[in-house]
């Protein structure tokens, strides 16, 4: 069924009496999952992010069973970005605006220029159209007052990302996935929100098909030269083929890792924090130096968390940093030899100097 044919059908759905609905296999996930992250139920306004796709489709379609059933109570918003890859994305873009229309939701439109953006940037195409996307979806989020936006990443998702952050020598924190729920940027209101994390894509390509939706394909999901569409192509079916359920494993020991993370990030903090003080009195900058004799004492995962929060602090956010930069942080603590310094990604450094840290901003 294509989206103009869907019309007539929501219209007759919506004409049977609620009470009598039965909801789907998917959509008893999505809600208890929807639950499960205290999410709100009524009288409150959403944005689900949507591109076409599969995964963000039924994600959308799953929202309003949910609605139609009477299980939530909402204003919903679809928020599509047109990133102006393809010839079809103006195609795309109206045929998302449609299915908004049919459901009975309302839609906002934006376009951006990915190419160019990564171009000027130095940036991965990937790179870009994330960065772009989250902009607009905040913005999109600032202007109506909500404060919750929606996206469709799966467990699929969740497996690619751990498998391409292993590949590039992240540290535990960074094989802890995508979190379900967090600041959509540094310092936001508005949450991102994954609520599909707990299913796969097979599910959600059966969802659309049983409510008879054709989604849109773009074939840069084909395109091998992307890094995550060669895991996602070559290396995760080569891993089925010794562990048939990897894409649910590799999604556990990703719930594992987050779940030790937190503990790590309260004794990290608190490390963090006695470093800055003893250091205060040395030096004054925007972003505390931290006392190397202090770091030094405490346990290396300990100090390693603390080690990237801090970074991540003075850099804004923490993309590019691996584990290899804060192992190359970590041997400045070592000996009393001041003057020596640590490059990070993006032009910023670490330096030591009289026995601190020193984080030193890109363009000092």
């Amino acid at each position: 069924m294509t989206v103009q044919h869907l019309r007539f059908k929501i219209k007759t759905m919506a004409t049977r009496h609620h009470a009598h609905v039965k909801l789907s296999r998917f959509s008893r996930g999505l809600l208890a999952e929807w639950r499960k992250l205290k999410l709100p139920i009524k009288d409150s306004t959403i944005i689900v992010a949507v591109s076409g796709g599969t995964d963000s489709t039924a994600l959308l379609l799953g929202v309003e069973e949910l609605i139609r059933a009477r299980k939530l109570n909402l204003t919903v918003w679809v928020g599509h970005l047109d990133h102006a890859l393809r010839a079809e994305s103006r195609k795309d873009a109206k045929w998302v605006s449609q299915l908004a229309k049919d459901l009975g939701f309302e839609i906002v439109v934006s376009r951006a220029k990915v190419a160019e953006r990564a171009q000027a940037k130095a940036e991965n195409l990937e790179q870009a159209a994330r960065e772009a996307r989250y902009e607009f979806l905040e913005r999109a989020a600032k202007k109506r007052k909500v404060k919750f936006v929606l996206t469709a990443h799966t467990m699929d998702d969740q497996a690619e990302t751990v498998l391409l952050r292993l590949m590039r020598g992240s540290s535990g924190s960074g094989l802890g996935g995508m979190e379900a729920v967090r600041p959509i940027a540094k310092g936001s209101a508005v949450k991102l929100v994954r609520p599909l994390l707990w299913t796969v894509r097979k599910e959600t390509e059966d969802y659309c098909r049983q409510r008879g939706i054709a989604v849109l394909h773009d074939e840069m999901n084909d395109d091998e030269r992307f890094s995550r569409v060669k895991v996602r192509k070559q290396l995760i079916p080569m891993m089925q083929s010794f562990n048939n359920r990897i894409v649910e494993a590799l999604s556990r020991t990703a719930n594992m890792l987050r779940e030790d993370g937190a503990v790590l990030l309260t004794d990290s903090a608190l490390l963090l924090k006695k470093a800055a003080d003893v250091a205060a009195d040395a030096l004054e900058t925007d972003l505390p130096s931290l006392s190397v004799s202090v770091l030094a004492e405490a346990p290396s995962a300990i100090r390693r968390r603390a080690l990237r929060e801090w970074i991540t602090n003075g850099r804004g956010d923490a993309r590019r940093l691996e584990m290899a930069h804060l192992l190359a942080v970590e041997r400045l603590l070592e000996g009393t030899k001041g003057g020596r310094t640590v490059e990070l990604p993006s032009g910023a450094k670490v330096r030591r100097n009289r026995g601190l840290l020193e984080f030193v901003a890109k363009n000092d």
